[in-house]
C-alpha cells in the first residue's frame, strides 16, 4: 500500500508515529512537507524566544525515519491532486502515487485585509521562520504591537515582551480571549496582562497602517485614535488550509476545512483529512489535542480498524499565559438552556473564578478560571465524566472560610476510561497499567504513555492517578534512600539540617537502623557537606565518602588517578601554565585540555597525590573538585574585554561565580557557562546554571545539561544586575540542594518537580513559600567556610597517611602500567602488558 501524507506538522507526525504503532506491514509511505524542517512543538512555540532551538523543538526521534522506512521530503510543497489518477503533483513537477491520500496542512494565520498590511517589518506568528524574521526585525525595534488577544495573540506578546519591546495587544473584540473567556474573566485577565507591563487596547478595529512620526508604523483605528509601533505581529486566528481539496473538488465545511466523517475520511474514500485543516459536524480545531485524536482514527482506519471512530474533542484548555493561569471548560459562557452559574471575584488579588451547573445542580457544564486555575483537574474531570457534585458546588471554587478542606475529587473516583492526558489521549487506565508494569516515576511514565509529555498541564492528575496505583498495588509509595532510613534525601536534609547533626553514628541513632550502607554512607557525607561545609576527610567522615571522595581524586580504569586544579572561568596565566606544565612532566603525567576550560593531568599513582598537590598548590592553584558531586566548572567566553560582539565581562563574572560556590557540595555534579552576549559562545544554555549577558544585565537559565539525555537550560529572569543575578542562583542551588534526589542532575531535578518552572519562579522569585532569605544566608556560609580540600589534606599528617596503595608497605602499585602514544602516556592494554619492559612505561618516582 503507497500511502501519502501532505504536511508534517505535529499533527502530520503524530499520524505517522501511530500508523508506525498499528505494525502495518508493506506499505510505503511518503511525507510531503513545505517547510525546511521536519515537524516541531508549535504549542511551545513562544520558547524560541527563551532560548530553544529549532533543535528543542523537534518532535522527530533522530532515528524515526530509518526505523520506520518511511520517507521524508522537505521543502517540497504539494500543488495539485488527482483523485482519478490517485497522484499527487508538487510545484517542482514531481508526481506521487498513492492508494491513501492524507492531509494534514494545518492552517493559515488570518490576516485582517488591512491596508499596509504588507509593509516591512509585519509579520505573522506561525512558523520557525517567522520567529527568526521577529527576532531580526525585533533587534531594531522598541516597540511592538500583536494583533489580536486570543490564545496565539497573548502568546505572541509575551515572546515580543521577552524580546524586551514595549508591548501592545490590539483586538477588536470588547475582551481578550472572548471565545474561552466571560466578561468578567476577560476584565481580571486584561488586568493581569496588562500589570506585567502589556498594554492592551481591546474594541480597536484597523483601518489602516501608514508610516509613523515617532516609529515605523502608525495604526489608525475606525474612532479616529492611532497607535504608533516599530513591528506588526498578525496573530488574530487561523484558517483551515484546503485549497487542495477545493482543487481536487472534495467536500468543503461551512466554515472552511476539508469535510470529514468520523474515520477522518473525505467525501472521497481514499482520502483523509486530520488536524486544523478538517472540519468535523461543521467545526473546525485549533487545539493539538483533537488533531492528534484524528491522527490516531487516521491511522489505525487504513490500518484495518474501521472501528476507529473520531467523536469529537472536549476544547477545555488550561494555560498559563505570561504567568497568567487561564482555564475554560465546556460551557464556559453559560449558553445551555436553564444553566446556572457561581462566581468568585477577588480584585484584590486579582483571581476570577466561575463554574456553570445544570437546571438540578448535579452536573458541572462549564468553567472559567483566571489568575488561579487551582481547580482544574477537578472540574475538568466532573465535567468530563458526568460526576456528580457535592451539594454545594459552589465550594468547589470558593475559598474555605470555616477551617474545613475544599470538596474535592479523589483520584478513584474517577472511572478508568478518564481521559487524563487529551493531547495524547490517555486513560486512567493506561496510566493504571503503566503501573502494573513497572512504571513509577513521572519521568517515566511520560516517556512509557506520553502523559504530560506535550503541554505537561495534566502532570499533577498524572501523579495522583500513578501514586494511587501504586498504593493499591501495595507497592512502596516513597523514595526511601535504602533500607536503614526510612526517609527521603530531602528529608535526610531537613533532619540533618534542623536536628544540627554532625556526625553519621549520630543521624543513625535518631532516625536510622542497622549500620549503613554505600548509599546512606555517601547521601549523609553529601548532606553534611552542604549544611555545614566540614572537611570531607576529617575523621568522623572520611569512612562515608565514595572512593573518589576519599581520595579526592577521579579514579580510572586502571587504578590510576586524574589531577584537576581549579582554573575559575578558565583564566589561567601563563606561570600557571608552566607550572602545570612542569608538574605534568615531572611526574610523567599524561595532560590534556577539557571541554570545560581546564587541564586534565591523567595517571598519577595514589601516593603521589599529595606530593603533586602540593606543587600545584605552591604555585596558585587549589582542588577543581573534579572528584566530587559539587560545582565543576564555570565555562567562559572571552566577553566585552576583548570580543568585538561581547557586551558584557563574561570571564570576570565566570571568575566570580567560580570562586563564590566551589565549596558548594550537591546531590549530583554542578556546571556553569557565563556568555558575554547572545552568540553564546560558552554554551551556557546547556548548563546547570547559564548566564548570558545583555545590554541591561544578565539573563539566567537554570536546569540544562548535556550529556547521555542532553536538555536544554530554560530561561528563569532576565536582564539581571550581577547581585541580583549571584542573589537568584544562591536560592536556585540551595533549593535544588534541599529537595532533590539522590545523585539527580538539576535537569531530571527539574523534570520531576511538580508545577515545573513556575513553580520555582514562585517559590525563589515571589517568595512564595518565604524561604528565600534562609537560602541567601545558607549559601553564605558556605562561602564563608570554604576551604580547600586538598591544601588541608597536604598540611595534615593524619590525612596524609591514607594516600598509599598498600596498608601495609609504602610500596607503589605495579599493576599500573603505560605505553606511549602520540607522545604522551596511556593505560596499557592486556595484550601489551605482556610485552618487553622497554615498551612500558611505569609512572616515574617522586623526586
Amino acid at each position: 500500500m503507497k500511502i501519502v501524507l501532505i504536511g508534517h506538522g505535529m499533527v502530520g507526525h503524530k499520524f505517522l508515529e501511530s500508523l508506525a504503532e498499528t505494525g502495518l506491514s508493506n506499505v510505503e509511505v511518503t511525507v510531503l512537507c513545505e517547510e525546511p524542517r521536519a515537524a516541531y512543538d508549535r504549542v511551545h512555540l513562544s520558547e524560541f524566544f527563551s532560548g530553544k532551538t529549532a533543535e528543542d523543538l523537534s518532535l522527530v526521534e533522530g532515528d524515526f525515519f530509518e526505523r520506520t522506512g518511511f520517507s521524508l521530503r522537505l521543502g517540497t510543497r504539494a500543488a495539485s491532486i488527482d483523485r482519478r489518477t490517485h497522484t499527487v503533483t508538487t510545484v517542482s513537477g514531481d508526481v506521487f502515487h498513492y492508494d491513501k491520500l492524507v492531509l494534514a496542512t494545518g492552517s493559515n494565520p488570518f490576516v485582517p485585509q488591512v491596508p499596509g498590511r504588507e509593509r516591512d517589518h509585519c509579520f505573522v506568528y506561525r512558523t520557525i521562520e517567522d520567529l527568526e524574521a521577529m527576532q531580526a526585525s525585533g533587534a531594531k525595534s522598541k516597540t511592538g504591537v500583536v494583533v489580536g488577544g486570543g490564545l496565539l495573540g497573548l502568546e505572541c506578546a509575551k515572546a515580543l515582551r521577552d524580546m524586551g519591546l514595549e508591548t501592545h495587544v490590539v483586538e477588536f473584540a470588547p475582551r481578550l480571549m472572548a471565545v474561552q473567556v466571560d466578561e468578567g474573566g476577560g476584565r481580571v485577565l486584561k488586568a493581569k496582562i496588562e500589570e506585567l507591563g502589556v498594554q492592551v487596547h481591546t474594541g480597536r478595529n484597523t483601518q489602516e497602517i501608514t508610516d509613523g512620526a515617532r516609529a515605523r508604523h502608525r495604526m489608525k483605528f475606525a474612532d479616529d485614535s492611532y497607535l504608533e509601533t516599530d513591528m506588526i505581529v498578525f496573530s488574530a486566528g487561523i484558517r483551515p488550509r484546503d485549497e487542495l481539496a477545493r482543487q481536487c473538488v472534495l467536500a468543503i465545511g461551512p466554515r472552511g476545512g476539508v469535510a470529514i466523517d468520523s474515520a477522518c475520511r473525505t467525501s472521497d474514500h481514499n482520502v483523509y483529512a486530520i488536524g486544523e485543516c478538517a472540519s468535523w459536524n461543521e467545526q473546525t480545531f485549533g487545539l493539538v489535542a483533537p488533531g492528534y485524536d484524528m491522527a490516531r482514527v487516521a491511522a489505525r482506519h487504513i490500518a484495518g480498524e474501521t472501528d476507529a471512530a473520531f467523536v469529537g474533542a472536549d476544547m477545555s484548555t488550561k494555560l498559563k499565559l505570561m504567568g497568567v493561569d487561564v482555564a475554560s471548560i465546556g460551557d464556559a459562557h453559560g449558553k445551555t438552556p436553564h444553566s446556572r452559574s457561581c462566581q468568585y471575584v477577588d480584585e484584590r488579588r486579582q483571581v476570577y473564578k466561575k463554574i456553570v451547573i445544570s437546571e438540578d445542580g448535579k452536573q458541572l457544564l462549564g468553567a472559567v478560571l483566571i489568575g488561579d486555575a487551582t481547580e482544574y483537574g477537578t472540574l475538568l474531570q466532573m465535567a468530563l465524566n458526568g460526576i456528580t457534585l457535592p451539594e454545594d458546588p459552589e465550594f468547589l471554587i470558593f475559598p474555605s472560610s470555616d477551617g474545613k478542606a475544599k470538596p474535592g475529587l479523589g483520584v478513584d473516583a474517577l472511572p478508568d476510561t478518564a481521559q487524563i492526558c487529551s493531547c495524547n489521549n490517555v486513560t486512567k487506565g493506561g496510566i493504571c497499567e503503566a503501573v502494573g508494569n513497572g512504571v513509577c516515576t513521572i519521568a517515566e511514565m511520560k516517556a512509557c504513555t506520553k502523559a504530560g509529555a506535550t503541554c505537561g498541564g495534566c502532570v499533577p492528575l498524572v501523579t495522583q492517578v500513578m501514586k494511587a496505583e501504586m498504593a493499591r498495588r501495595g507497592m512502596a509509595v516513597n523514595n526511601h534512600i535504602c533500607e536503614h532510613f526510612a526517609y527521603s534525601r530531602q528529608e535526610i536534609y531537613h533532619l540533618v539540617r534542623v536536628g544540627s547533626i554532625k556526625s553519621f553514628d549520630d543521624l543513625l541513632a535518631k532516625h536510622g537502623k542497622g549500620l549503613g550502607c554505600d548509599i546512606c554512607k555517601p547521601v549523609a557525607a553529601s548532606v553534611f557537606a552542604s549544611c555545614w561545609n566540614e572537611f570531607v576527610l576529617k575523621k568522623e567522615l572520611a569512612s562515608l565518602q565514595d572512593s573518589n571522595d576519599y581520595y579526592l581524586g577521579n579514579i580510572q580504569k586502571d587504578g590510576s588517578y586524574s589531577v584537576v586544579p581549579r582554573m575559575p572561568g578558565g583564566e589561567v596565566t601563563p606561570d600557571g601554565l608552566i607550572a602545570v606544565g612542569q608538574v605534568a612532566k615531572k611526574y610523567g603525567l599524561y595532560t590534556k585540555v577539557t571541554g570545560g576550560a581546564r587541564v586534565d593531568m591523567f595517571g598519577a599513582r595514589v601516593e603521589q597525590l599529595p606530593l603533586i598537590w602540593e606543587e600545584l598548590i605552591a604555585a596558585g592553584f587549589e582542588s577543581g573538585h573534579a572528584y566530587g558531586k559539587s560545582l565543576r566548572t564555570v565555562k567562559s567566553c572571552v566577553g566585552s574585554t576583548w570580543c568585538r560582539y561581547g557586551v558584557q565581562d563574561s570571564v570576570g563574572l565566570a571568575v566570580e561565580l567560580e570562586n563564590r560556590y566551589k565549596g558548594l557540595r550537591a546531590p549530583h555534579k554542578i556546571k556553569f557557562g557565563v556568555s558575554g552576549c547572545t552568540r553564546e559562545c560558552a554554551e551556557a544554555q546547556g548548563k546547570d546554571i547559564g548566564v548570558i549577558a545583555t545590554e541591561k544585565g544578565w539573563n539566567l537559565y537554570i536546569c540544562g545539561n548535556g550529556g547521555m539525555k542532553p536538555r536544554h537550560a530554560e530561561l528563569f529572569a532576565s536582564d539581571l544586575s550581577k547581585e541580583d543575578l549571584v542573589r537568584m542562583i544562591d536560592r536556585v542551588l540551595m533549593f535544588y540542594v534541599r529537595t532533590a534526589d539522590r545523585l539527580q542532575r538539576t535537569s531530571t531535578w527539574r523534570e520531576n518537580l511538580e508545577g515545573g518552572l513556575d513553580y520555582l519562579k514562585d517559590v525563589l522569585q515571589k517568595d512564595s513559600l518565604g524561604l528565600c532569605a534562609e537560602l541567601e544566608s545558607q549559601m553564605q556560609n558556605v562561602v564563608n567556610t570554604y576551604q580547600c580540600e586538598w591544601k588541608t589534606a597536604v598540611t595534615d599528617p593524619e590525612t596524609r597517611k591514607r594516600f598509599r596503595s598498600f596498608v601495609n608497605s609504602d610500596k607503589a602499585d605495579e599493576n599500573v602500567l603505560f605505553v606511549e602514544e602520540r607522545g604522551q602516556i596511556r593505560p596499557a592494554r592486556a595484550e601489551e602488558r605482556g610485552q618487553a619492559v622497554a615498551k612500558v612505561i611505569p609512572i616515574r618516582q617522586a623526586a
